[in-house]
């Protein structure tokens, strides 16, 4: 007997309805609402196989609506996915359960990013449009064709996120971007028009978006939208009328039906109205069935997917296969290891963020899959360089972006270019809008990507443009970030050795921060050894018997050599460690960072920002050199002068604690 659409509708509404009953905690609104979109995307469209939930010319499909993951779950067990069996259902929101309350990225589990924050997902989504058009550019559209959908909320297109990802993706008219748009006009605190009066038609049309507008309850309609989205030049986003609580008596089209559990005795009145006369979790074997055939679709899909790559000629073959394997370590070294010789026997005076366009330069070459851009600050970050090929709507050829003001965007779509496939994106700002990019990072470091933030102008040294523009809490805040790492190289031979640091790091991103003032080259004596691998090092010291530790980063190390140099003048022996990466660091075994720091010496921080994430090598009777408030606008040299980070006055600092 031919199992009807909305049965397979519904048992997605009921495994969501009763995982969060029995969880006391979800949101079953969504998933009732949107369910009918859901199924009419798997059952006749969505190119996907849960046996092998990582081919790369699959359909993606991204829940930005986060807070509705029970629809995705439901979807990966209905369809077969290894990843969730119905127990994990059951065990919902529970320690450990892959079916967390909002979605997770694993790989192999078909979640294809860590979702919740709204506009995320959007976000997302862009940058792994943007990967799909560099791959077809790449290897043809034979083997790179697929579609990126995305469900999102009205929460989704109120964040601010959302307007920068959806206008750099109309743009870019990535035209294999499709956008549900789950328009039930309610959110948490009850109806939009609290809140919104927006005319999504005009705005996603002034983006250079195709808008289409359906029944989200109707097969029909959906179907069709879908069919039309799919042969359109621009990106696409369909606005579902739908029902939140969709088939809930008394909670259908209300708030209440958003974010909580319906209750038993509703729950038995939905039961009743949507005709399901079966107990909770209870999916009867002819619907799982066609569920699961649905799913089995996509094995024949791929099977004659990969008798066409291997029917390509060969050198396009040996091209995607080089593209899927990290094959570049080696050269990774060989390449740092020959810059390092060069600008040991040139000693270059250099900004750190024209060392990272140098060393950019450098990698090129060997890393085809890395991807730059920067938010409308590619002359300040120094992330364009000679070998940088712009990639534009008619043209994705290229390996740099231009993200335009929209560090948001930027942020949540580099996310999306390292989920894509083997792309390692990089993209830059100041540090002080480092606080845009937050969210994203943090997402970043959550779903453990390598994905590189450059942040130039990193302190005070950046003078003229003032409080607004110098980062004083910055630092501090990245290093709180579990799982990031954050860089500050002191010259040109620590800038190459935290970029090769942050491109053998497949565990996280990173963050690479940079001065926008020339430095002096530090490196004392040539070493093929990467320092910066071990986070901090003792970079020099006047004598062994030295009793006084001077510890900094980035443009702060100078200055630390600069006291060290007048402590000897006046007969005081000093160490002086430069530490690029507190993270890398703090991994170290204690014998090796008690060595390095020299414990039982007086330690000294430097650095001009907040000096929080210095208090945990320091004791008592140690001292703190830091900014404590915001900048000034003056030149640099003055501003360090005001503040107190001159050598003249480390050292007064210094000698008052020698004498007490």
């Amino acid at each position: 007997m031919k199992v009807k659409f909305n049965q397979l509708s519904n048992a997605i509404r009921f495994l969501s309805i009763d995982a969060v009953q029995k969880a006391n905690s979800g949101h079953p609104g969504m998933p009732m609402g949107m369910a009918d979109v859901a199924t009419v995307l798997f059952k006749y469209h969505l190119r996907f196989n849960p046996k092998n939930p990582e081919w790369i010319n699959r359909d993606r499909f991204i829940l930005s609506a986060g807070h509705g993951s029970m629809l995705l779950y439901s979807l990966l067990y209905l369809t077969g996915y290894d990843s969730v069996k119905l127990e994990d259902i059951k065990n919902f929101r529970q320690l450990d359960s892959i079916c967390a309350g909002h979605p997770e990225y694993k790989i192999n589990s078909g979640i294809e990013t860590t979702t919740g924050p709204l506009g995320q997902g959007l976000g997302n989504s862009v940058g792994i449009a943007i990967g799909e058009e560099l791959y077809r550019k790449k290897f043809g559209s034979k083997i790179i064709n697929h579609k990126t959908y995305v469900l999102a909320s009205d929460g989704d297109l109120m964040e601010g996120v959302s307007h920068e990802a959806m206008s750099l993706a109309g743009h870019l008219k990535l035209k294999n971007l499709i956008v549900f748009f789950d328009n039930n006009k309610i959110s948490i605190d009850g109806t939009t028009a609290l809140s919104v009066s927006d005319n999504y038609k005009k705005r996603f049309e002034s983006y250079g978006w195709k808008f289409l507008e359906i029944n989200g309850h109707n097969e029909k309609q959906i179907d069709l939208a879908i069919k039309k989205a799919k042969k359109s030049d621009k990106p696409t986003l369909i606005s579902c009328k739908t029902v939140i609580g969709f088939g809930s008596p008394n909670k259908s089209g209300k708030s209440s039906s958003h974010g909580a559990p319906l209750g038993d005795d509703e729950i038995n009145l939905t039961r009743k109205k949507l005709k399901w006369d079966h107990s909770a979790f209870d999916i009867p074997k002819d619907i799982l069935n066609s569920w699961r055939e649905i799913g089995l679709k996509g094995a024949e899909i791929e099977s004659d997917w990969l008798k066409n790559l291997n029917s390509s000629n060969k050198n396009l073959k040996e091209a995607f296969n080089r593209t899927n394997n990290e094959i570049f370590l080696k050269d990774l070294n060989k390449v740092i290891l020959q810059e390092k010789k060069k600008y040991f026997e040139e000693k270059p005076q250099m900004a750190t963020r024209q060392c990272s366009m140098k060393t950019i330069e450098s990698l090129t070459d060997i890393l085809p899959n890395l991807i730059g851009g920067s938010a409308d600050l590619s002359g300040s970050n120094n992330t364009m360089t000679s070998k940088s090929k712009v990639i534009k709507a008619k043209n994705f050829g290229g390996n740099y972006i231009h993200y335009g003001v929209r560090e948001h965007g930027m942020a949540a779509a580099m996310n999306g270019l390292a989920l894509y496939h083997n792309i390692i994106p990089f993209g830059g700002t100041f540090l002080i809008f480092s606080d845009y990019c937050r969210p994203s990072i943090r997402l970043s470091a959550l779903m453990g990507l390598r994905v590189i933030y450059i942040f130039s102008h990193d302190s005070i040294g950046l003078g003229e443009d003032g409080p607004t523009h110098q980062p004083i809490e910055q630092l501090t805040s990245l290093r709180a970030i579990p799982n990031l790492n954050v860089f500050r190289p002191a010259d040109m031979n620590e800038t190459l050795e935290c970029w090769e640091m942050a491109l053998k790091n497949d565990k996280g991103p990173s963050a690479i921060i940079l001065s926008r003032q020339k430095l002096p080259y530090i490196n004392q004596n040539f070493s093929e050894i990467n320092n910066c691998s071990k986070g901090g090092y003792q970079l020099k010291i006047s004598s062994h018997a030295s009793n006084i530790t001077l510890i900094a980063s980035g443009s702060e190390v100078s200055l630390a050599l600069e006291v060290q140099k007048d402590l000897k003048d006046l007969n005081i022996d000093s160490l002086v460690v430069s530490m690029p990466c507190q993270e890398i660091f703090d991994k170290q075994d204690k014998e090796y960072r008690d060595k390095v720091l020299e414990n039982d010496s007086l330690k000294i921080s430097i650095e001009a920002g907040n000096c929080i994430s210095w208090k945990k090598y320091m004791s008592e009777k140690d001292l703190s050199i830091s900014i404590e408030t915001f900048g000034k606008s003056a030149p640099y040299k003055k501003l360090f002068e005001d503040y107190k980070l001159t050598s003249q006055e480390i050292i007064q600092l210094i000698q008052q604690k020698i004498r007490k």
